[in-house]
């Protein structure tokens, strides 16, 4: 009879409350009720959306009710005691934010036993706030982490436990550069977790940068930035708010564009086409962007060279 070898040890099963809101969070939820369990699900309330504007769940919320789970949807979380009372009787372990959308009151935060952690897409104490991912590649940062940080009554100011540093690929898009974070980011929840009498928290600096949430006039082309910039930036607003110009008193959207020239000194005036060919080549401030796909006003998708020639552009011409 041989000797087995012995079995190591499962992780702990915690009690956990999580909190998010957007399509994004669901991953995170969905490897939490896998490996813990979760007793509470708490999200934005519901919102209007569609053309006849019905009060709409967010998507935690809908696939956190699909699952049996326990949803609340609280208007607010400071000076609601029903609330606060409702964590104390569920004898939390943890309660684990990402993308939840409001601060967490002092008085929150004290009552799961080993509190809150909170999954962050950035470098912290870079890029605090709801959108560091945009504002990461705006910015035109080359490398960029994601955190899983002990939250405090700030804004993404608490010490972090654990960190994973990456390279920013050159095209990445906020998009596609998120959703990365987040499943490493999930990977170093789920070990902090089995990890939580040992964790040793590092306290971040006191000064940060601020990463506020995008407007609808973030994603406009000023031709008079670098191509460098406005191509940083059409990756960072992707997928909302998307970049666009007017051209002719009427919106286009910038659905598809790459980086042509990148540093090569002006010829032409900024907005200028440089040339119409199977894609609409526009100059800006140094070097040029090729645009590939637009979407006029009211109108589908199409070849950017196809929107310009119907729209008559010549070589020449002035975008805006």
């Amino acid at each position: 009879m041989t000797e087995t070898e012995p079995k190591s040890p499962q992780p702990p099963r915690r009690r956990v409350a999580f909190f998010g809101s957007p399509a994004w969070a669901v991953p995170v939820l969905q490897a939490l009720h896998q490996k813990h369990e979760v007793v509470l699900v708490v999200t934005q309330p519901d919102k209007p959306a569609g053309r006849g504007l019905h009060l709409t769940p967010c998507p935690v919320a809908q696939w956190a009710a699909s699952q049996g789970l326990r949803v609340e949807k609280p208007a607010k979380l400071r000076k609601n005691p029903m609330f606060m009372e409702l964590l104390r009787e569920l004898k939390l372990d943890v309660a684990v934010t990402a993308a939840y959308g409001k601060i967490l009151p002092a008085e929150l935060l004290e009552i799961p036993r080993f509190g809150f952690l909170n999954l962050h897409p950035s470098d912290l104490p870079k890029y605090r706030g709801p959108a560091p991912v945009q504002w990461t590649l705006i910015q035109g940062e080359l490398e960029t982490a994601v955190c899983i940080m002990q939250t405090d009554a700030g804004m993404d100011t608490g010490p972090v436990v654990a960190r994973w540093r990456t390279t920013i690929e050159p095209d990445e898009t906020a998009l596609e550069l998120s959703n990365r974070l987040r499943d490493k980011g999930i990977e170093l929840l789920l070990q902090a977790l089995s990890d939580l009498e040992r964790l040793q928290p590092i306290p971040q600096p006191a000064q940060g940068t601020h990463a506020p949430m995008l407007q609808k006039d973030d994603g406009k082309v000023v031709w008079e930035r670098t191509a460098v910039a406005i191509y940083n930036r059409h990756r960072g607003v992707q997928p909302w708010p998307g970049s666009w110009f007017v051209h002719q008193g009427k919106r286009v959207k910038v659905l598809r564009m790459r980086l042509a020239e990148p540093a090569t000194r002006p010829l032409h005036p900024p907005g200028t086409v440089v040339r119409i060919a199977d894609e609409l080549l526009v100059a800006t401030a140094a070097g040029q962007v090729g645009l590939l796909e637009l979407q006029p006003e009211g109108k589908k998708p199409m070849p950017a060279a196809d929107w310009a020639r119907g729209a008559r552009l010549r070589e020449g011409d002035r975008l805006g």
